[in-house]
């Protein structure tokens, strides 16, 4: 036990306070319980509720007892948490009433009393139960009796203060249950004492930091009172809660001083604007500095040391949380911040006074205390591991050293003088004698200042130490930026030290990544510096390209430029000793390529031929250069076939408006990913040459060239070494220009002498021995040169080329190579239906390549039977000649050739089905020209393709024994025609036909898309033929008001007729039921059907149907009744075969019952007639598919009735689909011959009833109603 007799000494603040519980009572007692309550008591934690909605947490109570004094209570005024007592114990083992009674009594009262006086409410009465002594004494009063004496005398109200310990010494269950209610007992109200003492002392500090803005408020108190809640909470190991109370104080601290550089300050700031005197640095190695505390506390610090201490706390507190690197983090923040906030009080009034260096010296040592703190507390690898958040220091050292010895004289070439020597002197005394825990460590950061300091060396030594090592870290971490930066001032040192060599190295490295990056400002930085060093080492290749690009570099003063620029004038006018030795340095430091103008635009010219290039260049100089050649390279290449590209072909594949533009130069990094072409990525399909599949398939990029260019590891990264100039054979080249700055445009002339394609590869300015070159014009850029094959073309003018109207052809002849000379002409072979019509105002114009007018002259058309010749004009070569003819197809064969198929009997329809779905598309036919041109030997094959624009197709109409001939004309053309003189004739060997036209109008006027009937009607004298050869003629114009040179022949169309006077009449009569007027739905009514001959035996009744009997023939016929309209129910038998006399007159009726299923006017039921032919036939076995399928009054879903002879079947599948009989057992064998039906042609049955219409009334049964919805 901490038992202390004579008064407490200060307090000495160390890690390792304790909150302090006071001892009261039999002080031997607590001696022997002392050792295992110490370790019971932080054993188990408790859950720490505080107030202000603050998270709980878990702690482990500790406490150090000490012995119960007065003096040790707090009194009124007194804010010293450390010293201030939580917890009152009062231990006793009384058993014995009169002891009690006699002494213990009075000692409690005592205690209490004391406790009230100094308004203390928390303690606690221990009654200890030893069972040695209970046995000793046999009177003793049990012991519950003690303890509630002793809670009657004094705990009324608050019986849970006194508490029994049992036999604390002892190892027993009953010891042990004694001891954790005890224990618990005792954490509770530790707890509660700290909860609400550290309450009170939380609103004591916030009502004195809201007190700030009064007059007379001290930073410095204020410090003290939070920093002690700081330290009781470090005492409780609650180190997170201690670092916010100096987080709290370090930014009220910042805000201040940045309001007071603001000229909004505070009083109290001006304690800390003491000049400063001492300079030693961070101390890191201790958990308190009680030096720079007691500064603090007493007012005296100034603004480093209040920085240095609120830091050093700060780190240790974070080392114990082990966030060793938040430690190298905020230590560089303050070091930085240190040094702006002496910046900004410095203009001040008050200023505070730093000499020269101070600053240097506290931040170096400050570095190296935080990194060597570091490295006590971690291993290496873990250090090297994170370097990322220590190399920040490693920097900031180097360079504040760097600092110092530029200031002390140790960089220069010449050493420290005096003053220098005077002011290193004063440095080192401000910082004072060495701390005593770094004076037995020999790298201590005293030390290696002190060593650097000393002499030219030990610094150099020093420096590039720090250096290097803080090089390879960035590297490490990937912060090549920064090493790069580092590296510069390498650089810098070392030219002061002149060694160029050494310094080139960090110079070049630092310039690839600002290149790399794109930073411009700090890419003319370091291009001066390495200019600079460049010159020193005589590299004099490399001092041009950087001069040059220091010349035409905008970051630069005009008149830094002019200085650079001045520099590659003075060299290029100097004679080399070397001739023939050229420098070679980068275009874009010249100029800049803006764009490339052709002339012709479309960069195609004839071999012969002038091209002219414009380029536009952009001076980067600031003054004007005198160039003595500006030359393009070309590269020739002969595709394959590409002598036989035409003008226009390549033509097409041009940019029309001849101008290639260049991207404007945004930045201009040569070696920047900026300036990286981008891809041009290509699918490749390989397939098997067997089956065509595919076998591999991959990209191909075909500038693969421009990304994958190696870099040369020369002395100049910027050098493009890797570029040789092009020593082609085709060159554009323009002597003596002069380039200003700004805006330039320089022409270049060449006549084209080799077919083929010309890509411009190379741009080059030399200037005496200097070649400025663009190793590669991008994008592309080509023109051709071709050599052309006189070629002719022959087009129509309009979409399409009508028969039996003049049509315009366009004849285009392209000249080539071939010049057209006085009296060459164009031999075209008359073709059999086509003309070609000449007229005198017929003229050729001839064009040059670019389609100017040259000159235009007559042509002079010769016709023979044979051959038409054309005189073509005089043309020199590469010019095109135009002339137009017109050319005449005659319509007549076209439509007797085009029509043919159609130009059968009328029951041929059916065959023409497909052709008239087509309908409306117009025949065409092809009439092919040779032509015999001067220039070849042999003849040009030219189709041109005629389409007729009328469409013909005729009908047989018949009314009764009456016949008539319909024609329709169609006009499938896109004008409008006028047609006249139409007539129909008989050109057959019959002398009784009469045909009657029944239009008298001589001239009608037929539209685009429209039709137009003409109709005859057939008369006869004698009995008519079986086939009749008609022809219909009709002359066509088109409708315009042009006059026609030429008259047109008319529109011809043959057909012929078979078998066209009507055989039978078939009449058809419905008679309502017996006593009624009118016919009703669903009543039966009679349908009569008479079938009437007309003529007697003819030669069409010669076949297999016709019978003779003795006096007369016969012939069978199949009727049949259908209503596809679904008007009528036929009951009963619908259709049947009959046997008909042949003569004339000879009828036949049947008879059967209907009923109507609609009221209203119905039409009749549809009658069909059919020859019947018997399966006897010797044609019954072969398909007729014509006679069923090309008559379209058969119907192929039909059936015929139970009572014909035998299943009918025809053989082609009609009578399948006709007949609904088949044999029940299915005995009747494949392949036995059997009946066919025979359609009648059209016009020999003429039903008389079409068209006719009964009328139905509805039934009177009103209760059935029947409606339909649809």
């Amino acid at each position: 036990m901490d038992a202390v007799e004579e008064p407490l000494p200060p307090v000495i603040y160390t890690m390792e306070n304790k909150p302090i519980v006071t001892c009261a009572g039999d002080q031997n007692l607590f001696t022997s319980i002392y050792p295992t309550l110490s370790q019971q008591l932080p054993r188990e934690p408790m859950e720490w509720r505080r107030s202000y909605g603050r998270a709980p947490k878990m702690i482990h109570l500790e406490s150090s007892f000490v012995q119960f004094k007065e003096e040790l209570l707090p009194k009124e005024g007194n804010k010293a948490l450390l010293t201030f007592p939580f917890l009152h114990i009062y231990w006793t083992e009384c058993c014995d009433t009169e002891v009690y009674k006699a002494t213990v009594k009075d000692d409690l009262t005592k205690w209490q009393n004391i406790l009230k006086a100094h308004s203390s409410v928390d303690w606690l009465i221990v009654v200890v139960e030893n069972d040695a002594k209970k046995k000793n004494k046999t009177n003793i009063l049990p012991r519950t009796s003690i303890v509630d004496k002793i809670r009657n005398d004094f705990c009324n109200k608050q019986s849970d203060r006194c508490v029994v310990l049992s036999d604390p010494l002892k190892d027993s269950s009953r010891t042990q249950e004694s001891w954790n209610a005890f224990l618990t007992k005792l954490r509770t109200l530790l707890l509660m004492s700290f909860t609400k003492n550290l309450g009170k002392f939380e609103d004591d500090m916030r009502t004195l930091r809201e007190k700030r803005t009064e007059p007379g408020w001290s930073f410095c108190e204020y410090f003290m009172v939070q920093e002690e809640l700081a330290f009781v909470f470090e005492m409780l190991q609650q180190f997170e809660d201690a670092l916010v109370q100096y987080d709290e104080l370090d930014a009220l601290f910042s805000q201040y001083v940045v309001n007071f550089g603001a000229g909004d300050g505070a009083n109290w700031l001006t304690f800390f604007c003491q000049p400063v005197k001492s300079w030693n640095g961070l101390v890191l190695r201790k958990p308190i500095d009680m030096e720079k505390r007691e500064l603090v506390q007493r007012q005296e610090a100034t603004l480093l040391d209040l920085r240095s201490y609120l830091f050093s706390r700060q780190c240790t507190l974070l080392l114990f949380l082990q966030r060793p690197w938040e430690v190298a983090q905020r230590a560089l923040e303050l070091l930085h911040s240190c040094v702006q906030e002496l910046q900004l009080l410095e203009p001040l009034p008050l200023q505070v006074s730093v000499p020269p260096g101070a600053l240097d010296c506290w931040v170096f040592l400050s570095c190296l205390e935080v990194l060597q703190r570091i490295e006590g507390c971690c291993d290496r690898a873990l250090i090297d591991s994170n370097a990322a958040h220590t190399v920040g220091l490693w920097s900031y050292a180097t360079e504040k050293l760097k600092s110092l010895g530029y200031l002390c004289g140790l960089v220069s070439e010449k050493g420290p003088d005096s003053e220098d020597l005077n002011r290193t002197v004063d440095l080192l005394a401000g910082l004072g004698a060495e701390r005593p825990e770094t004076a037995n460590t020999a790298q201590s950061p005293y030390k290696k200042l002190k060593e650097a300091l000393s002499s030219v060396e030990a610094f150099e030594k020093h420096y590039l130490d720090l250096s290097h090592a803080t090089i390879e870290m960035y590297t490490s971490i990937g912060r090549i930026r920064s090493a790069k930066f580092v590296g510069k001032d390498l650089a810098e040192f070392y030219m002061r030290k002149k060694s160029p060599q050494k310094a080139e190295v960090y110079l070049q490295g630092a310039l690839k990544t600002y290149l790399a990056e794109g930073w411009a400002l700090p890419l003319t930085h370091t291009r001066k510096q390495l200019a600079e060093c460049q010159k020193h080492l005589g590299q004099t290749e490399n001092y041009l390209q950087t001069s040059s690009l220091l010349a035409s570099d905008r970051h630069l003063t005009e008149e830094e430029r002019k200085h650079f620029c001045q520099e590659l004038l003075s060299f290029a006018s100097q004679q080399t000793s070397s001739p023939g030795h050229r420098i070679v340095l980068p275009m874009h430091s010249l100029a800049q390529l803006r764009a490339l103008h052709f002339d012709p635009p479309s960069a195609v010219v004839h071999v012969g031929g002038t091209l002219s290039v414009g380029m536009t260049a952009w001076s980067h100089m600031p003054v004007p250069v005198c160039v003595e050649q500006i030359a393009i390279s070309t590269h020739f290449s002969l595709e394959k076939n590409s002598y036989r590209k035409t003008a226009e072909w390549l033509t097409k594949h041009k940019v029309p408006s001849g101008t290639v533009t260049f991207p404007s130069e945004t930045s201009r990094f040569p070696v920047s990913q900026n300036s990286v072409p981008a891809l041009e990525l290509y699918a490749m399909f390989e397939r098997s040459p067997s089956d065509n599949s595919l076998n591999t398939t991959g990209i191909i990029c075909k500038n693969v060239h421009m990304l994958l260019r190696r870099q040369e590891s020369s002395s100049s990264l910027e050098m493009p070494s890797g570029v040789a100039l092009e020593d082609a054979a085709h060159t554009l080249k323009c002597s003596s220009v002069t380039l200003q700055p700004g805006a330039n445009t320089i022409t270049f002339s060449t006549q084209a002498r080799e077919p083929g394609t010309y890509t411009l590869r190379q741009l080059c300015a030399s200037v005496g021995p200097l070649c400025f070159v663009l190793p590669h014009i991008y994008p592309l850029v080509q023109y051709d040169v071709y050599s052309q094959e006189p070629q002719l073309h022959v087009e129509p003018l309009a979409d399409s080329l009508l028969a039996g109207i003049p049509q315009r052809v366009k004849f285009t002849v392209t000249t080539g190579h071939y010049t057209i000379k006085n009296g060459d002409s164009l031999q075209l072979s008359n073709a059999e239906a086509m003309l070609i019509l000449s007229h005198a105002e017929n003229r050729a114009v001839v064009y040059s390549n670019m389609r100017e007018k040259s000159s235009s002259a007559s042509l002079r058309i010769q016709s023979s039977e044979k051959v038409t010749s054309i005189s073509l004009p005089a043309a020199p070569a590469y010019h095109v000649v135009e002339f137009e003819l017109e050319v005449l197809s005659l319509p007549s064969v076209l439509a007797a050739r085009g029509e043919s198929d159609n130009l059968g009997a009328n029951d041929s329809h059916e065959k023409s089905k497909e052709k008239q779905k087509a309908g409306d598309r117009m025949v065409t036919t092809d009439h092919k020209l040779s032509i015999d041109c001067p220039w070849s030997i042999y003849s040009t094959v030219i189709a041109l393709t005629f389409s007729v624009p009328l469409k013909t197709t005729h009908a047989l109409l018949s009314a009764g024994t009456r016949k008539y001939i319909q024609i329709c004309v169609q006009n499938l053309s896109e004008i409008d025609f006028q047609l006249s003189d139409s007539h129909l004739v008989d050109i057959g060997d019959s002398t009784s036909m009469q045909l009657i036209p029944l239009n008298t109008q001589p001239q009608q006027h037929i539209h685009s898309k429209q039709s137009m009937f003409f109709v005859w009607e057939l008369k006869w004298t004698q009995e008519p033929p079986p086939s009749l050869r008609c022809q219909f003629s009709v002359g066509f114009s088109p409708v315009s008001e042009e006059q026609l040179s030429v008259s047109l022949k008319p529109y011809t169309y043959e057909f012929q007729v078979e078998n066209f006077f009507t055989l039978y009449i078939v009449k058809a009569k419905i008679y309502p039921p017996l006593g009624m007027e009118h016919c009703r739905t669903g009543a039966l009514c009679s349908l009569e059907v008479s079938i009437t001959r007309l003529a007697g035996l003819l030669e069409v009744d010669k076949d297999e149907a016709l019978t003779e009997l003795e006096d007369y023939f016969t012939t069978k016929l199949m009727y049949e009744v259908v209503d596809n309209s679904s008007n009528w129910a036929v009951c009963g038998k619908s259709s049947g075969v009959i046997s008909v006399p042949v003569a004339a007159q000879a009828t036949h009726r049947v008879r059967m019952e209907v009923m109507p299923l609609f009221a209203g006017h119905l039409p009749f039921p549809d009658v069909r007639l059919f020859k019947y032919l018997p399966h006897h036939s010797a044609h019954s076995l072969q398909l007729d598919a014509d006679s069923w399928i090309e008559n379209d009054s058969l119907s192929v879903d039909k059936h015929v009735d139970d009572h014909v002879d035998g299943p009918l079947d025809s053989s082609g599948g009609s009578v399948k689909s006709r007949g609904s009989l088949h044999p029940s057992g299915g005995a009747e064998p494949k392949g036995l011959p059997m009946p066919r039906l025979q359609a009648f042609p059209s016009g020999q049955v003429f039903n008389s009833s079409t068209g006719m219409q009964i009328l139905v009334i509805p039934s009177k049964d009103d209760h059935v109603l029947e409606v339909s919805v649809t």
